[in-house]
C-alpha cells in the first residue's frame, strides 16, 4: 500500500490485509495505491509508481475521501493518467441527493450496485443512466479489449476503483481484483 497520508492508505492497508510503505518492493505481488482527489499524488508515491513499473508489479489505484465535498473521482483518473500511467475505470461512482456516494455502476455490464442497502443491492440501469456513462463505457471497452486478456495480473492495465471503506463502496471490487491474482 502506498499513497500520501492525506488518502488514508493506513486505512486501506488494513482493509485489505496489506502492509503500508513509502520505499517501493519490487517482490510484491500486488501494490495498491491510496489517492485523495482534493489533494493531489505527492512526488514520493509518484516515485513508488515508476519503481514498480519495471518490475511489472500489479497495481490497483483506489481513490479515497469520495464523501469529502471537495472529493471526486474523475479528477483524480485524470490526474492518475498524467502522473502514473493510463488507468482503467470499470466503475464510476453515484451520487444521492445530497452529493455523498451510494453507488457504482459498471461499465462492464452497466449494473448498478447499490451500496446504501446491507447488503448492496444490484440492479439493471435504466436508460438515463446508460446515456450518461455511454461515451466512459465506450472508452473503458476499447481499453479493456486492446489490453487484452490476463493484462491486469500482467501489471499492464491498472484499474481505479472509487473507494469509502465505512460505507463499503468499492471494497468487494477491489477484493476482487486481489482473488484474480491469486488464481
Amino acid at each position: 500500500m502506498y499513497g500520501h497520508e492525506s488518502a488514508d492508505p493506513l486505512s486501506v492497508a488494513k482493509a485489505f490485509s496489506g502492509t503500508y510503505s513509502q520505499e517501493p518492493h519490487s517482490q510484491s505481488d500486488l501494490a495498491i495505491f491510496a489517492i485523495n482527489p482534493a489533494t493531489g499524488i505527492d512526488q514520493q508515491t509518484i516515485e513508488n509508481w515508476q519503481a514498480l513499473d519495471e518490475y511489472q508489479v500489479p497495481r490497483i489505484v483506489v481513490v479515497t475521501q469520495l464523501e469529502k465535498s471537495e472529493a471526486d473521482f474523475d479528477d483524480a483518473v485524470m490526474l492518475a493518467n498524467r502522473v502514473f500511467d493510463q488507468v482503467i475505470t470499470p466503475f464510476l461512482v453515484l451520487h444521492d441527493e445530497l452529493g455523498k456516494p451510494v453507488a457504482l455502476i459498471s461499465l462492464a455490464d452497466l449494473q448498478i450496485i447499490d451500496y446504501s442497502t446491507t447488503p448492496p443491492t444490484i440492479t439493471d440501469s435504466d436508460d438515463e443512466h446508460k446515456t450518461l456513462v455511454q461515451e466512459f463505457r465506450e472508452e473503458y471497452l476499447e481499453k479493456f479489449t486492446s489490453d487484452g486478456e490476463g493484462s491486469f495480473e500482467a501489471g499492464l492495465q491498472f484499474p481505479a476503483i472509487p473507494l469509502w471503506i465505512e460505507k463499503g463502496i468499492g471494497v468487494d471490487k477491489v477484493k476482487d481484483l486481489i482473488k484474480q491474482l491469486a488464481v
